[in-house]
């Protein structure tokens, strides 16, 4: 089969698209014919090494931390999946990137239905990421004012449609690229990062801030002074640290693998109330292309890879 693998540290060069053994179900695991892999931000971390204090990985090894795809093989003790279910899940040591990957059963659930099947690798790392800063994190309830910051990309897009299928008032930042695919999400009020900053234009403070985007220490400060005095601020890119004498709280996490709320993401894919759209569908062959246009600010929405 092949596989998009990475032998070195280092560049988007890094990345090989080669042919490697087909791997085998262990017990407790099921292979997976890979409908579609997703890329994430953090795959450019795995790639250069940045992660491996968080995740230690031997080289070589296969990127992609979710997919979707068709099972053509269970292992020992496998009961509740079978031969031919179609399935998507989040893999935290990679190997989606690939025509075949094996998987911990336990990590797998069913696939909606409504979306076509490749499509469905978008939820498991930004849907969870999502769900867990909105509900968890965030605690975010009906009524709330939130402002969702760098909602153009993959979490964006299921943030804003979760809270505003929570009743919550949202407001979002995003480039003109995105503006009219965020407002259809739910955004009542969308703000141009290009030319503003959020606490400059906001008619009034907010009780959240929800960060999707890498940001300065300026900014950080800016989105801080966006929140009302006991609101709060939660970041899944750079810890924040509010400035002296704001009255406000301020988190930071890495959302985790958790089965169960992914199937609740696909519940509400299915019952129709989260959309899933694609920014671009791109071969697997071409993911050293995808991750330098990344770090080159040239992808918008979220990336699909298709073996």
């Amino acid at each position: 089969m092949m596989a998009a693998r990475v032998h070195a540290f280092g560049g988007p060069g890094v990345i090989r698209y080669e042919r490697v053994p087909r791997p085998a179900p262990g017990p407790g695991e099921v292979l997976v014919q890979v409908a579609a892999a997703a890329f994430n931000p953090s795959d450019v971390g795995f790639r250069a090494g940045l992660m491996r204090d968080v995740v230690p990985l031997d080289l070589p090894f296969t990127l992609g931390a979710e997919a979707a795809g068709t099972i053509v093989e269970t292992g020992e003790g496998v009961e509740h999946l079978h031969v031919g279910d179609d399935v998507v899940g989040r893999l935290d040591e990679g190997g989606a990137a690939a025509e075949y990957m094996t998987a911990p059963a336990a990590r797998m659930v069913r696939a909606p239905r409504r979306i076509p099947l490749a499509h469905a690798a978008a939820i498991p790392v930004a849907g969870l990421t999502a769900w867990q800063g909105l509900f968890e994190h965030a605690r975010l309830g009906t009524g709330t004012r939130i402002l969702i910051n760098g909602a153009g990309g993959g979490v964006g897009m299921f943030a804003i449609q979760l809270a505003w299928h929570a009743g919550a008032h949202v407001i979002a930042t995003a480039g003109r690229r995105s503006t009219e695919r965020v407002r259809e999400y739910g955004a009542e009020q969308i703000i141009d990062y290009t030319l503003h900053r959020p606490h400059e234009v906001l008619d009034r403070p907010v009780d959240l801030v929800f960060n999707l985007a890498a940001i300065s220490p300026e900014d950080a400060t800016g989105l801080c002074r966006a929140v009302r005095p006991g609101g709060a601020l939660v970041s899944i890119t750079v810890p924040v640290e509010p400035p002296a004498g704001a009255r406000v709280t301020a988190g930071h996490f890495v959302a985790r693998n958790d089965p169960e709320q992914l199937a609740e993401l696909v519940a509400l894919v299915d019952k129709g109330v989260l959309r899933v759209d694609i920014g671009a569908a791109r071969p697997l062959a071409e993911l050293a292309a995808v991750h330098a246009d990344a770090e080159a600010g040239r992808t918008s929405g979220k990336t699909i890879l298709i073996p």
